[in-house]
Parts: C-alpha cells; structure tokens; sequence
C-alpha cells in the first residue's frame, strides 16, 4: 500500500483527534493503516510489544509523528516498554471502524483469484471471502479451499444473505466493467480491482484499483528524485 506523508489539515495536533462519528483526513488514515499492517506481522513475529522507534524502521515515518497521530485518540503506549501490540491493534481498528469481521465477493477464480482466495492477508485484517463467482461453467460448483465457486447470477441474492461489503475484481480486463456493474446493481459500495481497466461506478461507489507496477513507479520516483 502505498502511504500518503502529507498533513492535509496541519492544524489538528495531537490531544485533538477525531470526535466519534468525524472521518479521519485520508494522511492520518493512511498513515493508521499501515501502522496496523506492521503490527499485525509483528505480532506473526511473536513480538508483544513495539515502540515509535520500532514502527518507525518498517513504516519510514517519523517517530514524532507516529506518537502524535496515536496520542490524539488516547494512551496506549508506556515509556520505556512502547506499545502492547494486541491492545494497539485493537484501539487502531476501533478508530478505523474497521472491528469486526467484513465479508467479500470475489469475481474471478483463475490464477489471481485463486491466489487471492488462499492468501491470509484479508483474513488477518477482518476480511473473509465468503463468496467466488465465475462465469465459467466448468468451474461453477467447485472449491477454492472451503469457498465454492458460484454462478454470477446468484450475487444478489448473495449479497444480501451474507452483508457482502467488499467486491473484488481479479477478471480479465475485458470483463471488469460488466463485474463492477453487476456489484454496484447488488448494492456492494467498495470495489477492489485487480485489472487495469478503469471502472465507471456511481459517486457512492469507492473503487481501490491494485497495481504494483504503479506503486514500482512511485517508489522509484522518489528514489532518483
């Protein structure tokens, strides 16, 4: 993921985050989300506790920063000991509104979505994948570990039964519209495409598109800058 350093709203200072029902600026979201990214593989590490310091090394943010973004909503960390990583965890999710458990639609059950499917890495943030849809018939009533694999015509009905929040798009470009005009119809809000055809979506539709080469570029515009 790539992560946004600016201050957008450089007024709020630590001890001022947030009231409940505020949305966060997107820098400080950003920022949040990946503090939760190192800590969930620190905790895979069997680490139990991290300081600003540590954050610091794996997030390349500064450590004033980090302390201050979590100072803003509360005490979490101990001087000389840092920060509990379970409890951190937690305290990041609530503030995201992120707790709990969010299911997801995946479209496409090739190479890619198998891949998504089997990976941990939705799992471990409270994602899970209860649903895969393929237009391919030979495949429709199949598994990809304890998913099935269902017809495209049953999403709606999907969607509804299982509170399906998230569709994932992993289909061959030429296919990605028609997909995405299938989940917005279902009532899915949240798009994440893996292809790299650009998806016309009502404004109440958020769509992430997924693309290493672009977070290759952005990296090593920074580099040789």
């Amino acid at each position: 993921m790539s992560v946004d350093r600016s201050d957008p709203e450089p007024a709020r200072r630590a001890g001022s985050g947030p009231q409940s029902g505020e949305r966060l600026y997107f820098g400080l979201a950003a920022r949040l989300s990946r503090y939760l990214q190192v800590l969930i593989q620190a905790r895979k590490m069997n680490l139990t506790t991290m300081s600003s310091k540590d954050l610091a090394e794996y997030t390349h943010i500064n450590p004033t920063q980090i302390r201050r973004d979590l100072s803003g909503f509360g005490k979490f960390g101990k001087r000389g000991v840092g920060y509990e990583i379970d409890g951190l965890i937690d305290e990041i999710r609530k503030i995201l509104r992120t707790s709990g458990q969010h299911n997801i639609a995946l479209f496409g059950a090739g190479n890619l979505g198998q891949a998504i499917a089997s990976s941990a890495v939705f799992a471990d943030h409270g994602f899970r994948i209860v649903a895969i849809f393929d237009a391919d018939p030979d495949l429709i009533g199949t598994r990809v570990g304890s998913v099935p694999i269902r017809d495209p015509d049953e999403l709606a009905q999907l969607v509804a039964d299982e509170e399906i929040v998230v569709g994932v798009v992993a289909v061959p470009a030429m296919g990605a519209q028609d997909v995405a005009n299938r989940l917005v119809e279902a009532g899915v809000k949240i798009i994440f495409n893996y292809t790299e055809r650009l998806l016309n979506v009502p404004p109440e539709v958020t769509v992430h598109t997924s693309n290493p080469a672009v977070d290759l570029l952005y990296a090593l515009y920074f580099y040789l800058a």
